[in-house]
């Protein structure tokens, strides 16, 4: 039977909810930054702003960064539903339909990242080992996505979990990068290629780790030895 919780009227079980359903809402809060300076990029183009040299590759090839713009958008934020445990259980249906937009958009994000990390003409600070760094990182991601819909296949369900949250932690690095790039113009006014590179792999190896630890703390969980005698 449920219990009320104080002056407020909330039964245990909606606590429980409100609590769990911080994870989705943090990550939408995260994805509105790499969403945000996309939503700058389709403007830019939709109104034929000045050609720079900042941005003379995305005018010359729009196709790419447009395709990059829109999968990420869509993975990102109902990626970022598919960790509301309730919503999972309580509407399975939507669960898979999300997940069958999910998967492609995500691997449209990847694959046109890795694009556009090997043809675009980028600037003197992105060139070099950053760009193998995102190829690396973008393949990743692909990669991850593809293990999880195989494990769906099989139906392995933790399996494939653990695969789309990695996957998921790679396409949120321009999120966190964010923070980490953001962190480096407070020591310098001029990044160096080295302080690029390093702000680069810390939002993904940050976002990695986290995930990591989010799958085998429920792995852990979820094991009897995990379950503490009442």
């Amino acid at each position: 039977m449920a219990m009320n919780a104080g002056a407020g009227g909330l039964t245990i079980d909606r606590m429980n909810a409100l609590r769990l359903r911080w994870i989705p809402i943090s990550l939408i809060l995260l994805s509105l930054i790499p969403m945000g300076g996309g939503a700058f990029r389709v403007t830019q183009l939709a109104s034929d702003a000045e050609v720079t040299e900042a941005n003379a590759r995305f005018f010359g090839q729009p196709m790419p960064v447009l395709l990059h713009i829109f999968g990420a958008s869509l993975f990102l934020v109902l990626g970022a539903f598919q960790f509301d445990a309730a919503l999972r259980r309580k509407r399975t249906a939507w669960h898979r339909f999300a997940g069958r937009i999910t998967i492609p958009c995500g691997l449209v994000a990847a694959l046109s990242g890795v694009w556009m990390a090997l043809f675009y003409d980028l600037p003197a600070e992105y060139e070099g080992t950053l760009t193998w760094v995102r190829v690396f990182f973008g393949s990743a991601m692909a990669a991850a996505l593809i293990a999880g819909f195989a494990a769906i296949r099989r139906r392995d369900y933790a399996t494939h979990r653990a695969w789309m949250m990695r996957g998921y932690a790679i396409g949120l690095g321009a999120g966190t990068q964010a923070f980490t790039l953001g962190g480096l113009l407070v020591w310098q006014d001029a990044p160096t290629s080295a302080g690029v590179l390093a702000g680069h792999v810390a939002g993904w190896v940050i976002n990695l780790a986290v995930a990591e630890w989010y799958i085998r703390s429920r792995r852990s969980v979820s094991t009897p030895a995990a379950v503490v005698p009442t």
